[in-house]
């Protein structure tokens, strides 16, 4: 069975071990607004109504913020 974007990001969410403001602070690194309701619908079960997919470039976009919170922003080019 092939892990989901959504099992991509819960397994990255208890890594790191983020709540959700860390997250929607992450995704704003980026310029990419996300709140704590979608981020709840993220985290669902799949059986549950109010699940949520969680999308490629959603997944991209915290990805691209999480590098810039490890690392720190990338110099400037001379």
């Amino acid at each position: 069975m092939a892990l989901t974007n959504n099992d991509i990001f819960k397994k990255l969410r208890v890594a790191h071990k983020l709540r959700d403001d860390d997250i929607v602070k992450i995704c704003a690194l980026v310029d990419f607004k996300v709140t704590k309701s979608e981020l709840g619908a993220i985290f669902r079960a799949e059986d549950h109504p109010k699940y949520m997919e969680c999308g490629d470039q959603f997944l991209r976009n915290f990805l691209n913020g999480l590098i810039i919170h490890l690392r720190g922003p990338m110099p400037k080019k001379k």
